[in-house]
């Protein structure tokens, strides 16, 4: 659609895997969505996606670099299990003013940037929209009172205070809207970060960060001349310390510390009008969530590089709250009230890290890695696939903080000058306390979810091949991961091991680029994956006249194999030293493959008394014109 998306791409490397069209988020080495912890300048984003999944919250007109970890996390990150994703915004251009966007029939963007006071400081200020909703109107009438939209700003600004200091403050904000004047649905994230770095001497570096992030939903219901609004999120106050030290040329030493206050929003019902129904408060959850840590990279000669580490992350549930106790049948057989501050629960982990490269040669070399990693806020799921109403909670008396250990070792080598580059990799991760729901659980408003929740534990190996063209008119990359993904819950599937839900046996991504000439160039990706691992009715039988599904396993079926093939054209205009456009012709979905979102099961129209499976698919294809610009 004529945009750069940071994860869309990460999503087409070995290893990566998309969420699924139509939904959020991406999986990293057999781990959940929310085992991933993303970062825009040191902020948590809670919910990476606009437009279930569509775009992705990063607009690449604001982005200046990202460093995606999947194995040899370093120790100053910690609260996920599986990867992270540390984005940087742009700092604006400290010379001059300029002005770049785009124009497009899916999406407009403007960005602006320039000097505060020239070699001094800088700002930049990004702004997106899209109009989807305004698109489909023009052609079909069941859109013309219908939202749908998201639109975000990107943020920023650094200036220079003496030698030794520099200041940054960055924001970003954004929202996606859904609905029609009966049922609205909107979500966003807001974020804010403000760093002082400082220069001790030549040896010695700090960053200091205050840091604030929040997410939230609302759904909005109008019936009978009454208003329902349902409300959930979660909000982070974050304060961080960091420090690098120069010991010598072959040593640097990194430490440091962090505090997180989190406040879980499990859920509200707010009704107003005709239509009466009790209101539905659930109760705020409070928790500090903290970690220190050391680490040193280290170099032996010039083959051989170590970087190992060390992070005790510790996590406090707070007052004020309930805590309740729960029989085998998730009846309440006990509960404690706390004050505000009052300590409720608390958990402590180490988590050490190590990974080692080894050049062989000047093309080849190999690394291998272990991290443990601990994951103290957890995503409660209410459908088989991730939603924006999905609901944060915190580690608990009954919800232990899940644990992960990944072993991972590769070879990488290239040829001809760095123009090809191949990589393999295999790992293996262990995980546990990992959390899952009972068959029949409902999320939604349930202010006694955690009756419902069981725990277990998880595996995920594979092995992940690279083969890319860097250099050269024609570049791009193949990239195929072999993997095997299982949970194992006493509570579930008779305690058998079952497939996880993004459990992919096969995921495939072909991407190539090629520069016609100077001002034509063209590009297609094409990418394939096995099926989701989904539960689906075994059986059926009859109540009262009633057909009702029997389900016997968790994940015991698949869904149709996903495959999906994208072309894209850009010509640029004519370039001065002032002003420069192109123009981006896209095809989302070339052949107009049907891949199924969901399957339903519904009685047959044409055969009484039996059941058929019905495919519901989101996207055919879809063409897109941009039009690109830089003053």
């Amino acid at each position: 659609f004529g945009e750069m998306d940071i994860i869309k791409t990460l999503t087409l490397m070995p290893g990566v895997s998309s969420g699924g069209e139509g939904k959020g988020g991406f999986y990293v080495r057999g781990g959940n969505t929310d085992q991933n912890l993303i970062l825009l300048d040191e902020a948590p984003v809670y919910n990476a996606s606009h437009l279930m999944g569509f775009f992705s919250v990063f607009n690449s007109d604001a982005i200046k670099d990202m460093t995606l970890y999947k194995a040899g996390i370093p120790a100053k990150f910690g609260g996920r299990l599986s990867s992270v994703l540390d984005v940087h915004m742009k700092e604006g251009n400290q010379k001059k003013y300029s002005v770049s966007g785009g124009l497009g029939l899916i999406s407009s963007r403007l960005t602006v940037e320039g000097p505060i006071v020239k070699d001094k400081g800088s700002f930049i200020v990004s702004g997106r929209r899209t109009y989807a909703d305004v698109l489909y109107g023009l052609f079909d009438k069941d859109f013309s009172d219908m939202s749908l939209f998201f639109y975000d700003l990107n943020a920023k600004a650094n200036y220079r205070i003496g030698e030794n200091d520099r200041v940054f403050i960055s924001g970003y904000f954004g929202k996606d809207k859904l609905g029609t004047e009966k049922f609205g649905f909107n979500w966003g994230n807001t974020t804010g970060t403000l760093r002082w770095n400082h220069l001790f001497n030549s040896r010695l570096f700090s960053n200091t960060t205050l840091i604030y992030s929040s997410y939230n939903y609302q759904i909005n219901i109008t019936q009978s001349n009454s208003e329902f609004e349902i409300s959930s999120g979660i909000e982070d106050y974050h304060v961080k310390q960091d420090f690098t030290f120069f010991a010598n040329t072959d040593n640097t030493v990194k430490f440091g510390m962090d505090v997180i206050y989190h406040t879980f929003k499990p859920g509200d019902l707010i009704s107003a009008g005709e239509l009466q129904i009790d209101n539905i408060i659930i109760d705020k959850k409070h928790a500090f969530e903290s970690g220190i840590y050391l680490s040193n990279e280290q170099k032996f000669g010039s083959r051989v590089k170590l970087d190992y580490g060390i992070r005790l992350s510790m996590f406090n549930e707070v007052g004020p709250g309930s805590v309740f106790q729960y029989d085998s049948d998730g009846e309440i057989i006990n509960e404690k009230t706390y004050n505000k501050g009052e300590l409720i629960e608390s958990y402590f982990e180490p988590e050490p890290r190590l990974s080692m490269s080894y050049l062989l040669n000047e093309s080849s070399s190999l690394k291998a890695s272990f991290q443990r990693n601990a994951q103290y806020i957890h995503l409660l799921s209410a459908s088989t696939s991730d939603n924006p109403t999905d609901v944060w909670v915190p580690s608990s008396s009954l919800i232990k903080p899940e644990k992960a250990n990944q072993y991972s070792v590769g070879y990488f080598r290239n040829f001809l000058n760095n123009t090809f580059e191949t990589s393999i990799e295999v790992y293996y991760k262990d995980m546990y306390d990992l959390v899952d729901y009972k068959d029949g659980a409902d999320v939604l408003l349930n202010e006694h979810v955690e009756a419902d929740l069981v725990f277990g534990k998880g595996r995920s190996y594979g092995v992940e091949l690279l083969f890319k063209k860097s250099l050269g008119k024609f570049t791009g990359w193949v990239g195929y991961t072999l993997s095997k993904t299982e949970r194992q819950f006493e509570a579930i599937n008779s305690g058998d091991w079952f497939s996880a839900r993004q459990d992919r046996t096969n995921d495939v991504s072909v991407v190539g680029m090629y520069d016609i000439n100077d001002r034509l160039a063209v590009s297609a990706s094409w990418l394939y994956y096995t099926g989701d691992a989904v539960t689906m009715p075994s059986g059926q039988y009859l109540i009262d006249g009633n057909i009702v599904p029997l389900y016997t396993e968790r994940n015991g079926y698949r869904m149709p194999d996903y495959h999906r093939l994208d072309l894209s054209l850009t010509l640029k205009g004519k370039q001065t030293q002032k002003f420069q456009s192109s123009w981006n012709f896209s095809i989302y979905n070339a052949y107009a493959r049907q891949n199924a979102y969901s399957i339903s099961f519904e009685e047959s129209e044409t055969v009484p008394g039996t059941m058929e499976a019905v495919q519901f698919s989101l996207f055919s294809i879809i063409p897109s014109v941009t039009w690109n610009f830089n003053f």
